[in-house]
């Protein structure tokens, strides 16, 4: 994982599932992301197996904005 201003580490995603499969990605008490579907299931895998770095990382993809670095 690639985290070079260490964003992740000081204001790190949330996550929750829904009952319905759904993963909801917030940060900073916001919702940012709503990952449903086959997206979600793949999500899932690394939420489940995933040490924190890895899952930080998947979730900043999620929101779809990782690369440019304003994924709040």
């Amino acid at each position: 994982m690639v985290d070079a201003r260490d964003r992740l580490t000081a204001d790190p995603f949330d996550w929750q599932r829904t009952a319905s499969g759904q993963v909801r990605v917030s940060r900073g008490g916001r919702l940012v992301a709503v990952v449903a579907g086959a997206a979600a299931r793949r999500l899932d895998r690394v939420l489940d197996g995933g040490d924190d770095g890895a899952i930080q990382h998947a979730l900043a993809r999620a929101t779809g904005n990782y690369k440019r670095g304003n994924e709040r």
